[in-house]
């Protein structure tokens, strides 16, 4: 599969301040990337670089074959981001319906191999049936999983290229923890979108990627096969600095 994206020597960070230094990776076609590290390793700066809501110091960021670094960040989502901060960034005065007719775009050409329909308002909704129940509401009158469920349609409806979900899961019910899987296990393994995971519960995204990067102080510790690093609990937790309870 040819790369759909490609992070060269990336550095960037906030202000004069570098979070991010010579990062390199590249995510393939149709493929799901785990990102994962510790608190304060650099995750949501790399993927607020990506979305363009950093000061990129040097490196290059290539999505399908677009410079990406040279758009500033109200391009993004029309060269191919869909973007899910940890805020969520609802618009919180309109109703869920607005919400996602607002920003919704027309579908990109079809690729090659890949034949899902595009996302509309109405997919979305098939997609997440407590939004359908909820479309005349106000995004102040959801809960956390719902709004969440709302960002993730959201982005879904400027039929990107590239989905970016940070820490999606954080802080919700495990019940509405399980239907977000299971969704994005759609989105990406059924549908080939590509899409970046931010999580805070590695196995349970590792399950559902094909590659997975560990960052460390702003830097990539880890890259492989997201299977692989599944499979050694043991390097996982060292890669995330994670001490076990001696039994």
């Amino acid at each position: 599969m040819a790369d759909l994206l490609q992070v060269t020597d990336l550095s960037a960070g906030y202000g004069e301040a570098v979070v991010l230094n010579g990062v390199s990776f590249s995510l393939a076609e149709g493929e799901t990337l785990a990102l994962l590290g510790r608190n304060g390793t650099g995750k949501t700066t790399l993927m607020d670089t990506l979305a363009g809501a950093t000061r990129q110091h040097a490196g290059q960021i290539l999505l399908g074959g677009v410079a990406l670094h040279r758009l500033p960040s109200q391009e993004r989502a029309g060269a191919g981001i869909g973007w899910v901060p940890q805020e969520r960034n609802i618009f919180k005065s309109l109703t869920v319906h607005e919400n996602l007719s607002a920003v919704a775009r027309p579908a990109r050409a079809a690729r090659a191999g890949r034949s899902a329909p595009a996302w509309t308002p109405e997919r979305v909704y098939e997609m997440f049936p407590r939004l359908a129940e909820r479309k005349t509401n106000l995004g102040t009158q959801l809960s956390g999983g719902e709004q969440q469920m709302l960002a993730v349609g959201r982005a879904l409806v400027l039929n990107p290229r590239l989905l970016l979900l940070d820490e999606p899961l954080e802080g919700l019910a495990p019940i509405i923890v399980e239907e977000l899987l299971r969704a994005i296990a759609r989105i990406t393994r059924d549908e080939g979108l590509s899409a970046i995971i931010v999580e805070q519960h590695p196995q349970a995204i590792l399950a559902i990627s094909h590659r997975a990067v560990v960052l460390d102080q702003g830097r990539v510790v880890h890259s492989g096969a997201a299977h692989e690093l599944q499979a050694q609990p043991a390097l996982l937790d060292r890669l995330l600095g994670v001490t076990r309870a001696q039994a």
